[in-house]
């Protein structure tokens, strides 16, 4: 039985930039706070808690001080650098570049949008760790439009500008642009911030499931993006399944299988994949 892993799967630039900042630190110090989960798979925030990552809140980061924070590639808003000044906390910076120059975009958009009453809106999901860092570049007046029911907040008659989150779809974007290009009444400037390196898994990873008999798909639970690829998955090969951990894996998957395909989220460690084909593989001989 043939076994692939998917080589276009794993972590994006960004988040192999912040764990190798965590881990770089944590061979000189014994303790490093993270804002927020370094990355959206529990197994591997388990694995840099063991060599002394503590994960905390931002309630909890407003009571630290004295210590190191990561800021993790998600980007965090301004009152946390401002707060990190204030106790005395020297930042370890892994915010991702492509999402640090979006920041930088979105503030200068909204100064000048203010001198002329306009509105900046986000397209991307409520809540979420880029999205807010993103929201406090315009003192939290950003509009975040995740559905396109949402729009609803928008004044039509003011000046739009429309921006992304960077690991949205395009597809969504793009109603949500149709939308807009019909109902705008004054100037509308659209933006499309969506990272490619994100978004072109979509196509690869439907390619990826037709060409095997049974797909694995690796991913934490609170990860959208892997939610978003296995449905892609489960689309194109009724016979993907969701897994976590290596022990969720069952043989029985396989009894008829004569390739299967191992992929996973953009916060899926290739470690991970890599051992679940080991354990595949040791199985079936």
């Amino acid at each position: 039985m043939i076994i692939e892993i998917d080589q276009n799967s794993g972590f994006c630039f960004g988040v192999v930039n912040a764990i190798e900042k965590a881990e770089e630190t944590l061979v000189i110090d014994k303790t490093l706070y993270c804002i927020g989960d370094i990355v959206h798979n529990n197994i591997e925030v388990d694995r840099l808690k063991n060599q002394g990552l503590k994960t905390i809140s931002h309630t909890e980061f407003e009571k630290l001080s004295n210590a190191k924070v990561l800021f993790r590639a998600h980007g965090e808003p301004p009152l946390s650098y401002e707060k990190a000044k204030k106790n005395n906390i020297e930042i370890i910076d892994a915010s991702c570049p492509v999402v640090l120059n979006l920041q930088k975009r979105i503030k200068k958009t909204y100064l000048e949008l203010k001198k002329i009453d306009g509105q900046i809106l986000i397209y991307g999901k409520k809540g979420h760790a880029e999205v807010n860092g993103l929201v406090g570049q315009t003192e939290g007046e950003a509009i975040v439009i995740e559905y396109i029911e949402d729009l609803k907040k928008v004044d039509f008659e003011k000046p739009v500008t429309l921006f992304s989150q960077t690991t949205k779809t395009i597809s969504g974007f793009k109603e949500i642009t149709d939308v807009l290009k019909l109902k705008c009444q004054n100037e509308l400037k659209i933006n499309d911030t969506i990272c490619r390196k994100v978004s072109n898994r979509m196509p690869n990873i439907r390619e990826f499931a037709k060409k095997h008999d049974v797909i694995i798909f690796v991913s934490g639970e609170k990860s959208s993006n892997g939610k978003l690829l296995f449905d892609v998955c489960k689309q194109e090969n009724e016979q993907s399944y969701f897994v976590s951990h290596p022990d969720e894996v069952k043989m029985t998957w396989f009894s008829e299988a004569k390739s299967v395909g191992i992929s996973g989220a953009t916060s899926t460690p290739s470690w991970l994949m890599e051992q679940i084909a080991e354990n595949i593989k040791l199985e079936i001989k």
